[in-house]
């Protein structure tokens, strides 16, 4: 994996909705959170009140909160592919071509690109996950065309020019070098590549050392162009710009890229593995640990109940069954945490703690044991219900500012959970019943074991052994 294992199920709390409408009072309550936050005192009007559906003369599509509290805009945008897109003898493509967007497109170079940037205060950069190529853009509202500008010359006419690409290049192997000397990057990678082999998802995000070297100029523009493509395109925009104002926009930014992207088909997988435990040994007094399973992707019905039952295995960060026992009772861990990861082609659970060397194997078996038993005995109902009250009153803390918002807009887009998925989500968990997570906790039992990648020097533990 890259990154780190909790980073891969940000998505896992997000649910999604379907037509357009006024939000209810919770949404209205998060996005008055979301100004009161922003400034002091909030004015007396503010439009923040509904998520609308706009349509581009073209047909391209965004979902808009009109916010006029502060004079700024947010956008968060994405393509459907990500680095399961990559060659499969070149990992490391869109995120060496996300990282270039930026530097340099149409007739600017990528110094003149910058300047431009600088000189409006405009914020967009890209980044590249398994499943997307993403952009977020911030920009005061008075400068909303000269931004929009940027983003349609960085996605329509990115130039790859070789020193700008050298230059990223230089960065991203520099950045591997320090990753092989990580513990937890190196658990995280060796996760993976032993859950996912022969698959895109065993393939490391950045690359390798070698894979990165081989990448050429052909190679970005190539990635580029079959993947940022109109009908795999999700928009989100937050703040200081109408519905009339927006559509247009869509169109000069997007209007003349592809109509269809050329994606290569990503199978359905499954984690192998599981029931086993692999090492990457690593001088270094404590074991960094990722572990992970079989879980449900986010279409499943049972997600929701999934989601809460998460949440008393390692979902929170005080009160969970793995925090109780791993590190109060036990003390063999500072953190430790699990939680849902739905990936496009993968329904995961993961999670990861770092604990001495000698105290990894006690570790690793109870944390094997408490999600066993959790799956066999199932929370209590006192338990439920404070993983449920927990869960529906921190929802509000997602949208505390612009960017917060679009990026929980685009997320709902992504995982097609419709428009009205704020209105529904406290609802949806707040009707999850003991009978519920039983029956979810008694599907995850028919897979009940965990893959282990450890990183360290853990006692008694044989390196790659099972």
């Amino acid at each position: 994996m890259s990154g780190s294992a909790r980073s891969i199920g940000a998505r896992a709390g997000i649910s999604r909705p379907g037509s357009f409408r006024s939000l209810s009072h919770l949404a209205a309550a998060v996005l008055t959170l979301m100004t009161i936050a922003l400034i002091p005192t909030a004015p007396a009007q503010s439009e923040t009140t509904r998520i609308q559906r706009v349509v581009s003369p073209g047909g391209i599509e965004a979902w808009l909160v009109h916010d006029t509290t502060l004079p700024l805009v947010a956008m968060e945008f994405a393509f459907l592919g990500g680095a399961a897109q990559d060659p499969a003898d070149k990992p490391g493509v869109a995120s060496l071509a996300s990282s270039l967007l930026d530097e340099g497109a149409g007739d600017l170079d990528s110094q003149a690109f910058q300047d431009k940037l600088a000189e409006k205060a405009i914020e967009l950069r890209f980044d590249a996950s398994r499943d997307m190529l993403g952009g977020s853009l911030r920009t005061l509202s008075e400068n909303v065309d000269p931004a929009f500008e940027l983003v349609r010359l960085s996605v329509n006419e990115p130039r790859f020019d070789d020193e700008a690409v050298e230059r990223i290049r230089q960065g991203v192997l520099a950045s591997l070098r320090r990753r092989a000397n990580d513990p937890s990057a190196l658990a995280n990678l060796g996760w993976s590549a032993a859950a996912f082999p022969n698959h895109p998802y065993g393939r490391p995000v950045s690359g390798t050392l070698d894979s990165v070297l081989t990448i050429t100029r052909e190679d970005l523009a190539s990635y580029a162009k079959k993947v940022m493509a109109r009908d795999n395109l999700k928009i989100a925009v937050v703040g200081d710009i109408t519905p009339e104002a927006l559509a247009p926009k869509l169109d000069a930014m997007f209007g003349a890229l592809p109509a269809k992207a050329e994606l290569t088909p990503v199978p359905d997988v499954t984690p192998q593995g599981l029931g086993t435990v692999v090492v990457k040994e690593v001088d270094v007094p404590q074991t960094s640990v990722v572990f992970g399973g079989i879980a449900l992707k986010r279409n499943d019905p049972d997600f929701i109940p999934a989601f809460v039952l998460n949440h008393m295995l390692g979902g929170s960060a005080f009160s969970s069954r793995l925090f109780r026992e791993v590190r109060e009772k036990r003390g063999l861990a500072y953190s430790v945490y699990s939680h849902l990861a739905p990936l496009d082609h993968a329904g995961l659970i993961l999670g990861g703690t770092a604990t001495k060397n000698d105290r990894t194997a006690e570790s690793i078996d109870l944390i094997r044991a408490e999600y066993l038993k959790l799956l066999t005995e199932g929370p209590s109902e006192e338990e439920l219900q404070d993983a449920k009250d927990y869960l529906t009153g921190s929802f509000a803390l997602r949208f505390d500012s612009s960017a917060k918002v679009a990026a929980q807009l685009l997320q709902i887009q992504m995982d097609d959970l419709g428009i009205d998925y704020i209105d529904k989500r406290n609802e949806l968990v707040a009707a999850v019943t003991l009978d519920d997570v039983k029956r979810v906790a008694a599907r995850l039992k028919e897979h009940p074991d965990l893959l282990f990648s450890l990183s360290g020097k853990p006692a008694g533990i044989a390196p790659n052994g099972g």
